[in-house]
């Protein structure tokens, strides 16, 4: 068998250093997950997915249509969206583990708001530290990333390693007010920031406003993920978005049926009372003991 040859990375591209974050998530109360989500601005759910699992997502996916990004060839992702050319992969979207956890974070009316999946080759540069939310829409996510309250789920189907494009994240800056926080503007990497590997069949879940990226792929295997988007029901988009076709949704597995709702579900109520009938007198969603 030949040796695999890893494409150098420009060495422009190179970061100075890797901070692997060494928490233990594995022995997490609910109340402790949920502070870790909305405090650091991260969880990670570790072998989420079992090896059965895994090997239907890629063997469904092994031919998808891939392009890449215009910074690099090594960085690939699919044309289309991963639940409608896998089975399993629109199972996925409703995959009970994560929603019992989801349905305590968001509550119990959740839409699911899209997918893709992303194959980084060896001598993929890193992903430059961003945020997958804009308040006022952008090219890259339209106005899905407008969402008020939007959750990512990345699923990684290789091991997470430090030299296979590891995640990496600045912990807190969804919380930040500054100007630099703004979620228009790129980092190359930032001193705080930290590095998560993880075992395949893991998932890491943050806000949308956090800034995040990956390091280099300088491993000779690729690393896949597949990525979705959910947000509570409540919380739509600024202006209007494409629908699902009815057509994919109706031949979607039961299991996913639930969160293909409207893409364009919302709360909106131009029109507020200041004295509304029946206002609610307690809610443990937003106790501020609600961390335990």
């Amino acid at each position: 068998m030949s040796e695999v040859v890893i494409p150098s990375i420009d060495p422009n591209e190179e970061l100075p250093f890797q901070n692997i974050d060494e928490t233990d998530f594995r022995g997490m109360s609910r109340a402790e997950q949920i502070r870790h989500f909305e405090v650091e601005g991260y969880l990670v759910m570790p072998e989420i997915l079992d090896g059965e699992t895994i090997g239907r997502l890629q063997q469904e996916l092994a031919d998808a249509e891939m392009t890449h990004k215009s910074y690099s060839v090594y960085q690939t992702t699919g044309v289309g969206q991963p639940q409608w050319h896998s089975r399993a992969a629109c199972e996925l979207i409703g995959l009970p583990a994560m929603i019992v956890f989801l349905k305590d974070l968001l509550g119990p009316d959740i839409v699911f708001t899209r997918g893709f999946f992303q194959r980084t080759l060896p001598g993929s540069p890193p992903i430059s530290m961003h945020t997958d939310g804009q308040p006022h829409g952008s090219d890259l996510f339209g106005y899905e990333g407008s969402c008020p309250k939007l959750i990512r789920i990345l699923y990684y189907l290789d091991d997470l390693t430090a030299t296979r494009a590891p995640f990496r994240l600045i912990p807190r800056s969804h919380l930040s007010f500054h100007a630099d926080a703004s979620p228009y503007i790129r980092y190359k990497y930032h001193p705080k920031e930290i590095t998560i590997t993880v075992p395949a069949g893991s998932a890491v879940l943050i806000p949308a406003m956090l800034f995040h990226g990956t390091h280099p792929n300088v491993d000779p295997v690729p690393r896949e993920l597949i990525q979705y988007g959910y947000r509570p029901a409540w919380g739509g988009p600024i202006k209007p978005v494409e629908e699902w076709g009815e057509e994919l949704v109706a031949n979607a597995p039961e299991i996913a049926k639930p969160f293909l709702q409207s893409l364009n579900t919302t709360g909106l109520e131009w029109v507020q009372p200041h004295k509304p009938a029946s206002m609610r007198t307690k809610s443990d969603a937003i106790d501020p003991d609600r961390w335990g």
